[in-house]
């Protein structure tokens, strides 16, 4: 009786032990098992990366029967930079050029021939299927850094400085994007305010704003039109043109301002460019043979110089499981 309850409590404690070798093994295959994530589609992706470019030509000149300045440099540089962001319904596109450009010669000495900047960044909300229509916001800011001259002969005239004039338009539309080169943007309801700080121009009422005032607020229509694209082998078109029409003062009279951009790569280091900026404002009337009319402006540069492609740069971040 004694040795058959010995042997019972032995079984009793060797199943013991087996069931638990069976729930430790199973436990450590648990732990050590590969688990597979499920992909997140709450990313966030963000695209960087920009351009620069800088050109630089000089002349001289010495006994020269033909004639011409003893001395000629002009120096022009365009940096970009741009900050892309992208989730399954959402965008957000974010734009910054520069350009800066100096000239010196014996017979009209220094002065700028270049001065830009401007900031573009455009909030979208995807509202359809395809992929292609966004519910957008825009904010722009274009001014120049430097003071700025019109020059007759002799004589120079101060027209520019820094925010005089500035312009910001802030906007609320719809943004037709098919593809990652180009897109539409359409607002029937914008802001378009021109800043004038400069105390000088103001009392003269230049760029529009009345004599005096230093802010001018304008309602209208706005459409901006944008293309970035390799058209062809080693050449790149870069391209903005912007529309407002003021619903209260001659709609019929559209503001146009243009940019357009062609890149020629020579090599690795080296590129040819052609810059043509075209604005036109009908409140802005300092041409003519009385200087009293609007006119279209054109700025055209040619350049050919050292050219470097900002490094493009992805960053994915997503939520740990």
């Amino acid at each position: 009786m004694f040795k058959g309850g010995i042997i019972l409590f032995l079984l009793c404690l060797v199943h013991g032990a087996m069931a638990q070798n069976i729930g430790v093994t199973k436990l450590r295959n648990e732990t050590s098992r590969n688990v597979v994530r499920v992909a997140d589609t709450a990313y966030f992706n963000w695209k960087q990366g920009g351009m620069y470019n800088f050109n630089l030509s000089e002349s001289s000149l010495s006994n020269w029967a033909a004639g011409g300045d003893n001395f000629n440099m002009s120096i022009n540089t365009f940096f970009n930079y741009y900050a892309y962001f992208q989730k399954p319904r959402q965008s957000w596109d974010n734009n910054f050029d520069a350009n800066l450009g100096f000239v010196q010669s014996t017979s009209i000495g220094g002065r700028k021939n270049d001065d830009r900047i401007d900031l573009i960044s455009k909030y979208g909300y995807r509202i359809d299927t395809t992929g292609v229509w966004y519910l957008s916001a825009l904010f722009n800011v274009r001014s120049q850094i430097f003071d700025g001259y019109s020059f007759s002969g002799t004589n120079a005239t101060f027209t520019s400085s820094l925010f005089a004039p500035a312009y910001i338009i802030l906007s609320a539309g719809l943004d037709f994007k098919p593809s990652s080169i180009f897109s539409v943007f359409f607002s029937p309801l914008t802001s378009r305010t021109t800043l004038l700080l400069n105390t000088k121009l103001s009392d003269l009422g230049s760029y529009g704003v009345p004599k005096g005032e230093k802010i001018y607020k304008e309602t209208g229509l706005f459409v901006t039109v944008n293309y970035n694209n390799v058209i062809a082998p080693n050449i790149t078109y870069k391209g903005r043109a912007d529309f407002f029409s003021n619903y209260y003062q001659k709609p019929e009279n559209i503001n146009l301002y243009m940019t357009n951009m062609f890149t020629f790569k020579i090599n690795k280091n080296f590129s040819a460019n052609y810059s043509l900026d075209l604005i036109y404002d009908d409140k802005i009337k300092n041409f003519g043979p009385n200087k009293n009319s609007p006119g279209l402006q054109l700025k055209s540069i040619i350049g050919v110089g050292y050219f470097k492609n900002l490094q493009v740069k992805k960053i994915i971040l997503q939520p740990k499981i």
